[in-house]
């Protein structure tokens, strides 16, 4: 599980993913709507 933050209104939202690789992963904002690449918005790794 990963911590994401959005590049256009900073908010930070959780992303979950079954494959070990990030290349080419696009997530929509959960506030703004914005389109991101996941790879760019890791913030941290987080525990379960």
């Amino acid at each position: 599980m990963f911590l994401l933050q959005c590049p256009k209104c900073k908010n930070r939202m959780k992303y979950q993913s079954k494959d070990i690789y990030l290349s080419g992963k696009r997530k929509k904002c959960v506030y703004c709507g914005f389109s991101i690449s996941v790879n760019k918005a890791v913030v941290k790794k987080i525990q379960r």
